[in-house]
């Protein structure tokens, strides 16, 4: 693994997956304006899946491994974002909770893996906590919910969402350390296989029978969506992503991470008008500054003591 600074190609290569990740939110909402949540996850992974599925060989890992990921991070991940959205959440605060998922991934990691809690993990964990105590507190400060530019619903889904992406990260850690040679890409691309069905089956179970006229009506702008989604968001960022945790240590990689919400903030406000409240503002913060703590605590505190 190289240990040397990121070249000027790489540091591209990152910045583009923050780009391409924190616009995905605004991909989603654009897309939901034609799809159901339902039929946008099919979409999205039929685009991930062709024609990649046509060249790309399949991974030398046993199927449970690809169905469990499918499952966690498609359906689960995915399916609980779509229907967030569709039930009121906005594509800048969704961005921000999403991140979440680190925090989800310790605490699953704990319980199952047995991985210890490190101090900077611990402080990352209240400081999300308080963040995540002034979201609350926003819904019990307004006076009308609809103020807060999201429902209780979901916000619910939202952190839903972000616990099933711990959960999918848990079923790769665990298929590391059972076929540490596998191919992520070939990976992603064959995991890809995996939600369309379930979600086919829920669109027909729960969407109303006037919602199958979308895939004939819906316009440029939802397709585009569903494109940037299964060719940019998925299988172009995870590639260029994968690619740079070949290449260089992931504590190196990671913080690159902490660009996503903010693009995703900027993003939902210029394209939606989407604004945050006081408490909304103080909650980003307490999350962007746990993010922070988990990403460079321990680098922050080394310096300290070297200095005393």
């Amino acid at each position: 693994m190289n240990t040397q600074a990121l070249s000027g190609r790489d540091l591209a290569a990152a910045l583009a997956v923050v780009v391409i990740w924190g616009l995905n939110f605004v991909a989603m909402k654009l897309a939901l304006r034609d799809f159901t949540p339902w039929q946008l996850g099919a979409a999205r992974y039929v685009f991930a899946l062709v024609p990649l599925i046509f060249f790309v060989p399949r991974p030398k890992v046993p199927w449970r491994w690809l169905a469990a990921y499918g499952l966690a991070q498609g359906v689960g991940q995915f399916g609980l974002l779509f229907l967030g959205f569709e039930l009121g959440m906005s594509s800048a605060l969704a961005s921000v909770l999403m991140q979440t998922q680190v925090f989800f991934t310790t605490i699953i990691a704990f319980f199952l893996l047995n991985e210890r809690l490190t101090r900077q993990l611990t402080g990352g964990l209240v400081f999300a906590g308080l963040g995540l105590l002034c979201f609350a507190m926003s819904f019990l400060a307004a006076h009308d919910v609809t103020a807060t530019q999201m429902t209780i619903s979901g916000f619910v889904l939202t952190l839903s969402a972000a616990a099933m992406w711990g959960v999918s990260n848990i079923v790769a850690r665990n298929l590391q350390r059972s076929n540490p040679g596998y191919n992520p890409f070939q990976f992603v691309v064959w995991s890809s296989l995996t939600p369309i069905v379930p979600f086919v089956m829920m669109s027909w179970v729960f969407d109303p029978v006037e919602a199958q006229s979308n895939w004939t009506n819906a316009s440029v702008t939802g397709w585009l969506g569903v494109a940037y989604l299964g060719w940019l968001a998925t299988i172009t960022a995870y590639g260029l992503w994968t690619h740079l945790l070949k290449r260089h240590p992931a504590n190196r990689v990671a913080p690159f991470s902490l660009g996503v919400p903010v693009i995703g903030l900027v993003a939902g406000m210029l394209t939606f008008g989407e604004t945050i409240g006081v408490w909304q503002a103080i909650g980003v913060a307490f999350i962007g500054l746990s993010l922070f703590v988990v990403m460079f605590g321990a680098r922050v505190l080394k310096l300290v003591q070297l200095r005393s």
